[in-house]
């Protein structure tokens, strides 16, 4: 029976990462895959467009991820997004940051990492087996010493978790890795689905499936999670709302639902303008063109859909002009469209999940090498881990550069 030196437990991001940063300093490899392809839920990321980092500095990327952020600065150090770019650019994939910002190979398409990562592999000789559903971790007590599958043994002197969290479980994420960590005494935190649409109890949604609000700000309403916001586009679905600031908000508020039943927040539909600003806005406008009702003024900050909605919320006649609303009415009109007021009820749970919120504890993982404080030749990268950022290249990002440092066994 052959032992490697190191064994990869999942082929996403980080674990194939891991194994190529291994083979390259000539360490046998063997990457152990459940489902019967490689790179599953890689191949899905970013409507398959593959946003592979950003170009912001690890300083402001980390700030990104909450007090936690700091944890990733050695794997940054080894591999940040320009060192990331540079290695695909080594194995044959040009990447650009079309918005200056957001980093994508230039194809848009996230077959094209998968394929020249798996060339790769193949060119530095890593074994790769799918359909390989790791089973158990063995160990000794001190370090690992290979892994059980549904099929065979294999041994080996270093094993690297690459498992992924729990979110999109037909992608294979079902939450194997926390298990095995588990069975070598690691403590994981509590799990929530992140990144993904979210129900809202008001129906009026509904209406307006049709359009996206950009630089849309939300936050929550209540006393103690005040300081919790995220501004993005928004878009409304038939039961709520999704994109981009939904993604990045659901994180927070996930944990919330697990409390309360409900969580209210405010959304601020007008790019950030407050009352004032409006009441000025229409002013003007108004003086465009007098004869503009209540519906076309309001069009000139919102598309209609919206627009109808938020007149039937404030109680005006849409055809009526600004000026005739009853003084009450109007005053709700323009405090409504300041902030709108929505109720978050529900959600698909992981199913509809991009990340999982939560993971193994950081404090029980070295973060200048990714290895276990509980048991030597133990690795973890990627999602895995309690660290998960927002939408913008960001898990991505920590994925690739965790894996880069785990690979080194240091």
């Amino acid at each position: 029976m052959s032992k490697y030196d190191l064994i990869v437990v999942g082929s996403g991001a980080a674990g194939m990462m891991a194994a190529i940063t291994a083979a390259r300093a000539g360490k046998s490899v063997l990457l152990l895959e459940k489902l019967s392809k490689i790179g599953a839920k890689l191949k899905a990321t970013g409507g398959g467009r593959c946003n592979l980092t950003n170009t912001l500095s690890n300083e402001d990327f980390m700030a990104r991820f909450g007090r936690d952020g700091r944890f990733m600065t050695p794997a940054l150090n080894a591999l940040d997004h320009k060192a990331l770019m540079a290695f695909f650019k080594d194995i044959g994939v040009e990447s650009h940051a079309p918005d200056g910002y957001r980093v994508f190979p230039i194809t848009h398409n996230s077959s094209t990492i998968i394929n020249a990562m798996e060339q790769e592999m193949h060119n530095l000789g890593v074994k790769v087996l799918c359909s390989q559903k790791v089973e158990t971790l063995e160990h000794d007590g001190e370090k690992v010493t290979g892994v059980i599958t549904i099929t065979d043994t294999f041994n080996g002197d270093n094993v690297v978790i690459a498992t992924g969290g729990m979110g999109y479980p037909v992608l294979g994420a079902e939450g194997d890795g926390y298990t095995m960590a588990e069975s070598v005494g690691h403590k994981v935190t509590d799990l929530y689905p992140a990144m993904m649409p979210l129900k809202t109890i008001e129906t009026w949604v509904g209406n307006c499936r049709a359009d996206t609000i950009a630089k849309v700000t939300m936050r929550v309403d209540m006393k103690k999670y005040k300081n919790l916001s995220a501004v993005g586009d928004l878009i409304f679905t038939k039961d709520g709302i999704r994109g981009p600031v939904v993604l990045d908000f659901s994180r927070e508020i996930t944990p919330l639902l697990s409390k309360f039943e409900e969580v209210p927040v405010l959304v601020n539909l007008t790019k950030g303008i407050n009352e004032e600003q409006i009441r000025e806005h229409f002013k003007k406008e108004q003086a465009k063109d007098p004869h503009r009702n209540t519906l076309q003024l309001l069009q000139t900050l919102l598309p209609e859909s919206v627009s109808l909605e938020l007149c039937k919320l404030a109680e005006v006649d849409p055809a009526l002009a600004l000026g005739k609303q009853a003084g009450a009415a109007r005053d709700k009109l323009i405090k409504l469209l300041v902030w709108t007021p929505l109720t978050i009820n529900g959600h698909d749970g992981f199913k509809m999940a991009m990340i999982t919120r939560g993971g193994i504890h950081l404090k029980e993982i070295d973060p200048y090498t990714m290895q276990s404080k509980k048991i030597k030749g133990l690795y973890f990268c990627g999602e895995v881990m309690n660290l998960d950022g927002p939408c913008g290249g960001y898990n991505l990002q920590w994925s690739f550069a965790s894996g880069y440092l785990a690979g080194m066994l240091k």
